[in-house]
């Protein structure tokens, strides 16, 4: 994930290996700079260590429509301001799909074809770990926010066309303002994230349940924690999971 840094004089080649020493550091320039075949992150998250509109990982899908989808993740931050917890844009809507904390009016919102949803009166603490799954469909148009284990009422959103683009990007660590891009950092994710799935169907109560628990749950089989394809930009660990001893 992080490109390998070199000492000058290994930059002078003898002749004979010149062609072989230049393969071998472009073989290993794109094993560090991305990670091309799915990891097993199980026990692993993402550390965001800084505020920055830099920093960000992208997860990645050759789907390129949804006409339903759930969402889950952990989380754990300190940050008292807004902040971006998934981002996914299409080249016609920005906000695809993102899940978001608005610190102004307190509410978690979860964003739809540039329509959201409001959730107010979440126990969103500082400094532990959060579970949190969004589902959505686009037959009724219903959007529902799971938060450590209680689900919100239903709300409409949007309803009859699908999420759909032939370049879908998805990202957490940043919110796009446009499709890939328009990173602000005072909206950037601070802290540490884990445990992020993608399901293509709505999950049921029960299974979202035993995600909360983190119980044996059925993995996403659109973005797989176990199985995850994505590339890290900027300042961005891969940790052991940190919880809570008892």
């Amino acid at each position: 994930m992080h490109k390998a840094h070199y000492p000058n004089h290994c930059c002078t080649l003898n002749p004979d290996t010149d062609f072989e020493m230049k393969f071998l550091l472009l073989l290993l320039g794109m094993v560090t700079a991305c990670a091309a075949t799915p990891q097993d992150l199980s026990g692993k998250m993402f550390t965001f260590p800084q505020e920055t509109n830099r920093a960000y990982v992208r997860l990645n899908t050759t789907r390129q429509e949804f006409s339903a989808l759930t969402v889950c993740h952990r989380s754990f931050t300190d940050l008292k301001r807004d902040h971006g917890l998934f981002s996914m844009s299409t080249s016609s809507h920005s906000n695809g799909f993102l899940i978001f904390w608005d610190e102004t009016n307190k509410e978690m919102e979860a964003h739809i074809r540039d329509k959201k949803a409001e959730y107010r009166g979440r126990d969103y603490k500082p400094d532990m770990w959060h579970s949190v799954c969004t589902t959505w469909d686009s037959g009724s148009g219903l959007v529902q926010l799971w938060f450590d284990g209680r689900p919100s009422i239903r709300k409409f959103v949007t309803s009859g066309l699908s999420i759909r683009g032939s370049a879908m990007i998805i990202m957490i660590g940043q919110e796009q303002d446009n499709h890939g891009g328009g990173f602000d950092a005072k909206q950037s994710f601070v802290g540490m994230m884990s445990d992020v799935h993608m399901w293509d169907y709505i999950l049921s109560p029960c299974e979202i349940q035993k995600y909360m628990d983190d119980l044996n749950y059925t993995p996403g089989n659109v973005l797989n924690w176990s199985a995850l394809e994505f590339q890290i930009a900027d300042r961005v660990l891969i940790e052991d999971k940190q919880m809570t001893c008892h």
